[in-house]
């Protein structure tokens, strides 16, 4: 398997080398065939990796060489394969793939081609670096790696100053999250003298520190899970994410950049497993997230805008399950929501693509007609999402609510609401765009047309996997009845199980739980097909126009934390660099050259003068000399 553990990320970053040297002279159908082909077979790699785990699911860490080296502090530049970065593995190169073979048709006419797989299998690479990373380092030069191809796929329409804009904003609330992560990785450096997961893990609970010092390393952390997952207050950076192309969304959002936050978590549960109050800090921001989230996403009419929130009100939900112990509902999470959040963003993409880059809901309707494959894939990613029993949502979702339900009813409560929120605006978007009737103009309802078969099959395959992946994770009251267990728990546990702080309920509970939110979400669901069976567009007031406007949250942050650092930044900019240190140095250049123009005058050319100037000189020379001797 050593052999396999190299040509992982090897793959991605052949390709981004090839397109990235050769950009402007390669044929299109060529840079887009390479970069396909290496995330492919970094997929198939992964494969194999995975089959020779399950035969042995044994750790193996393969080291390169020695990163850093002093004389207390060993830090290798070295891969870890187990069983938790074996299946980050293959969502990322098997959804990766599906994206890279789905662009070469939606991105086909773009003058960019080359230099977006260039940096396409940039961000496939920098994100195997860190899953695979065997320490903290190596998690975090893919970190930021990450963060780099994010800002240049999100800015890759770079005419356009609104997408720089949005692309610079991702990057530096992304740095702010970063500092915590830094500051995480400093102190556990310090506490533990190393920062690799083998060595750091075993001996956490041995190291007889007080569980503030665990509180504190485990909430820096989280901080850059934050940034890079985008929850509350560091999550206004993902909406406008949407600016790149939407290829780039459906990676950013559902198989690479936001799971690296639960990722990290995931990695880490040894630690906030002795860190209760981080812990609880994880789940109440996550579930706050998730229910702030879904309230915004019920009056979005931008069709990825609506897909963006969601992501967000998603991710709060893997967080939640998380910070109550359910590291595999978690990890379980990421893993459905890759297959039909991917789906529901290339969906979204071939709608878009045929709407000649329409994005307003109200323009649209009666879809179904014309793009039958693109209807049917995107009604069973809004199935899945919204936690309809048999699709993979459901599975998913229903053990993160047992498990909030186990911790605290009231986040159970808090949870189902944001649920049935989930429920109502995903149909909502999905009778918007293929109910009723076309809404749009007649020049755009005559190009209607269904997507290539580039951008189809993707979505096939991803429908399937929204409908049977699930069913790695059957809950226990379902399991027995075919003699089974929760499978992906059983596979990750060599890597990473649930707290032993996790209540397991009762099947009867359980029973009634699935039964209460399967019927809440069906009602939403009815209620979203009444409220758009007759649309209505006027202009939204109240508390309509606030979940429009985002809570003002962007108009806030700029408010209370933007302009008052650029006026800060203008008043040092005027006081001190120009009064102060642009005066002072150029004070000096100044004075020199005023004391250079005064000298000058010394300078006449008249011999009569220098003849005087001598001999006061030498009157002066004598009288110092002969003075003292009186």
């Amino acid at each position: 398997m050593k052999e396999l553990v190299y040509l992982v990320p090897l793959f991605p970053l052949i390709g981004f080398i090839l397109n990235g040297l050769f950009w402007r002279s390669m044929p299109k159908a060529v840079s887009g065939v390479i970069a396909s082909v290496a995330v492919l077979c970094s997929f198939v790699v992964s494969l194999l990796i995975f089959f020779e785990l399950k035969a042995d699911p044994s750790p193996v860490v393969v080291s390169l060489f020695d990163f850093i080296q002093t004389d207390t502090v060993h830090i290798p530049f070295a891969f870890q394969v187990d069983t938790l970065s074996a299946t980050f593995l293959l969502i990322i190169t098997g959804i990766g793939f599906l994206i890279h073979l789905y662009s070469t048709g939606y991105m086909k006419e773009d003058e960019g081609f080359t230099r977006y797989f260039a940096y396409l299998n940039l961000f496939v690479f920098a994100m195997l670096i860190l899953v695979l990373g065997a320490n903290y380092v190596m998690m975090f030069i893919g970190w930021e790696g990450v963060g780099l191809a994010s800002y240049l796929l999100i800015g890759f329409w770079f005419k356009n100053k609104d997408y720089t804009n949005a692309s610079k904003k991702a990057f530096i609330m992304n740095r702010i999250g970063d500092l915590g992560f830094l500051v995480g990785m400093f102190m556990a450096l310090y506490h533990f003298g190393t920062l690799t997961y083998a060595e750091l893990f075993p001996g956490l609970a041995d190291a007889g520190l007080d569980t503030s010092v665990y509180n504190w390393i485990a909430i820096c952390f989280f901080i850059g899970a934050m940034g890079k997952s985008a929850q509350i207050p560091l999550y206004t950076w993902l909406p406008d994410a949407m600016a790149g192309p939407t290829p780039v969304s459906a990676l950013i959002h559902a198989a690479t950049m936001v799971t690296a936050g639960i990722y990290m978590i995931a990695r880490s549960n040894a630690l906030y497993e002795l860190a209760p109050v981080a812990r609880d800090l994880v789940a109440w921001i996550g579930l706050i997230t998730a229910f702030f989230a879904a309230t915004i996403a019920l009056k979005q009419y931008d069709i990825k805008k609506v897909l963006a929130y969601s992501t967000v009100s998603q991710l709060g939900y893997m967080f939640l399950a998380l910070g109550v112990g359910s590291y595999v509902g978690g990890v379980f999470h990421v893993m459905t929501h890759a297959f039909f959040k991917a789906l529901l963003f290339l969906g979204a993409g071939s709608v878009i693509h045929a709407m000649h880059h329409e994005q307003d809901l109200r323009k649209m309707g009666g879809l179904r007609k014309y793009m039958p494959i693109t209807h049917i894939t995107f009604l069973i990613a809004c199935l899945a999402i919204a936690g309809i029993p048999g699709f993979s949502g459901f599975f998913s979702k229903d053990e993160i609510l047992a498990a909030a339900y186990a911790h605290s009813p009231l986040m159970y409560g808090i949870g189902l609401i944001t649920a049935m929120m989930t429920a109502f605006y995903m149909f909502r978007l999905y009778f918007y765009i293929f109910r009723g009737n076309f809404r749009g103009s007649h020049e755009q309802e005559h190009h209607l047309h269904e997507s290539p078969f580039s951008m189809t099959l993707p979505l096939i395959v991803l429908a399937i996997l929204s409908v049977v992946g699930g069913y790695v994770g059957l809950p226990p009251v379902i399991a027995e009845w075919f003699h089974s267990d929760h499978t992906l728990a059983s596979w990750l546990s060599p890597a990473v199980s649930n707290s032993a702080s996790l209540h397991h309920l009762d099947h009867n509970t359980e029973w009634i739980l699935m039964g209460l939110s399967t019927v809440l979400v069906i009602i939403m669901i009815f209620i979203a097909k009444a409220k758009t069976s007759k649309p209505n567009f006027v202009e939204d007031t109240g508390l309509a126009k606030v979940l429009k406007n985002k809570w003002y949250i962007d108009e806030l942050y700029d408010r209370i934390i933007v302009k008052p650092l650029f006026g800060l930044a203008a008043l040092i900019n005027h006081q001190i660099e120009k009064n102060g240190i642009d005066k002072s140095v150029n004070g000096v250049g100044q004075f020199v050259s005023w004391g250079s123009n005064k000298l000058r005058l010394l300078q006449s050319g008249q011999v009569g003068y220098y003849l005087f100037g001598f001999v006061v000189g030498m009157i002066v020379l004598l009288l110092v000399v002969l003075v003292p001797l009186i």
